[in-house]
């Protein structure tokens, strides 16, 4: 493939942004090559630059579950954005939104839309803070929940592939509030809490990992962090910004049958534009200002374009869940243990994490089941596949430790072209 215009692009913008970059998973350092740029993407392909197609595997990083620029969602973008692009006031947009989060998701009662998954995930530990009168967080080795400070501790996602164990610029007396715990590890959570019994605010999951690959939970794990929380009087996050929508209607607590306290939801609620929200029990979300003592805002929190693609998308799914899910579960089957099926028929070590349409081929023998298991996971072997496959037009996450994902839009077509190039990868040596 040509890529010379992607290239002069990558040097323009390696003189204006850190790393030629606005957010590091967007790099593709951890695979030894350059990205290419996008102009545009239409159902299951991006087209770069230079003209070159590519099926697409990471879908804005989730949130395409419909594919790119489905028609519904970008007509309701475009009657919002005649009335104006933002107000920075109220909406019945919100509201509608909210019922709609509402009726898939229960257990949240009340909610607050922000801009991004990190302010979500800090806004529900601030309150979680607030409500139980305790400072410390538990959280997950290899689990990401943003960039904000007590959060990068042993993070996934980025730091994971630039590995980086927590961040520079934290400052320590705000990472010792952060305990970093095993993920699937029931035990090392009731240490922790005999150990801080009466200091540990909240315990926060990812309930299906995605940002050290896609790492599943251990039957009974995620009703064990609940019954631990509760005995403790600690609440239970759980952080659906991948999740949610994703692998089911009702995210992680539908399969999973669970009920935490508060739950972060991400894009996928904005139809891929920028969005975030918070929620839960009314009791908890109640304590938020102006009703309690719990500073939170932001200025552009229910931007009209956002909430009109999200009513669009979540609209949809709703109306089509009984098609959608079962076509997502089929067609990322098919891609997943097809292409696992050519790395057996070569010799080659893989190991395929799935749920629902979120995935990750391991390029190690297996079993992954937490961050220490991913980690000895042949990082240079991924890297040679993923050229191997970009350059045959099929583009993966740029790092061992993403999931990836599919949408609507992709089907037979797109699977048989992924499995032949994963075949012909592994015959010449790209894995």
């Amino acid at each position: 493939m040509n890529h010379t215009r992607s290239q002069a692009l990558q040097t323009r913008a390696e003189r204006l942004f850190p790393g030629g970059v606005n957010s590091p998973v967007r790099a593709f350092t951890a695979v030894g090559a350059a990205p290419p740029f996008v102009e545009r993407a239409s159902g299951a392909y991006l087209y770069d630059a230079d003209g070159n197609r590519y099926i697409d595997y990471f879908g804005s990083w989730g949130p395409m579950i419909l594919g790119h620029a489905f028609p519904a969602v970008v007509e309701a973008i475009v009657r919002a954005a005649r009335d104006s692009s933002s107000f920075g006031a109220s909406t019945a947009a919100e509201s509608e939104l909210a019922e709609r989060v509402a009726a898939c998701f229960p257990v949240i009662e009340k909610m607050r839309f922000v801009s991004s998954g990190t302010e979500a995930t800090m806004s529900a530990i601030r309150l979680a803070r607030a409500a139980t009168g305790r400072k410390i967080i538990v959280k997950f080795e290899g689990c990401y929940h943003g960039h904000a400070d007590g959060l990068l501790v042993k993070a996934g996602s980025g730091a994971a592939t630039f590995g980086i164990p927590g961040s520079a610029g934290v400052p320590e007396e705000i990472a010792r509030l952060t305990l970093a715990l095993p993920y699937n590890d029931l035990v090392a959570v009731e240490s922790a809490f005999a150990a801080h019994s009466h200091a540990i605010a909240a315990v926060i999951v990812e309930p299906v990992v995605g940002n050290s690959g896609c790492i599943l939970p251990a039957p009974g794990y995620l009703a064990g962090l609940r019954k631990i929380t509760e005995r403790h009087g600690a609440l239970l996050i759980v952080d659906e910004v991948m999740t949610g929508f994703r692998i089911a209607l009702g995210g992680a607590c539908q399969l999973y049958s669970l009920e935490p306290d508060l739950v972060t939801l991400g894009k996928i609620v904005g139809g891929g534009l920028p969005v975030g929200l918070f929620g839960g029990k009314r009791c908890f979300m109640d304590l938020l200002t102006p009703l309690g003592p719990v500073y939170q805002a932001g200025t552009l929190s229910g931007n009209p374009l956002a909430m009109a693609a999200g009513n669009a998308t979540v609209g949809y799914l709703q109306q089509h869940a009984a098609e959608v899910y079962p076509q997502l579960e089929a067609t990322a089957k098919a891609l997943v243990e097809g292409v696992a099926r050519e790395a057996a028929r070569a010799g080659k070590p893989l190991t395929a994490n799935r749920v629902g349409s979120m995935w990750t081929w391991f390029f190690s023998p297996g079993p992954v089941t937490n961050y220490a298991d991913a980690a000895k996971s042949d990082t240079a072997a991924f890297g040679r596949f993923h050229r191997v496959m970009l350059d045959r037009g099929v583009w993966l996450p740029p790092s061992q430790f993403e999931a990836a994902f599919l949408s609507t839009a992709h089907g037979e077509a797109e699977v048989a072209e992924t499995i032949a190039a994963a075949s012909q990868a592994f015959e010449r040596g790209g894995e």
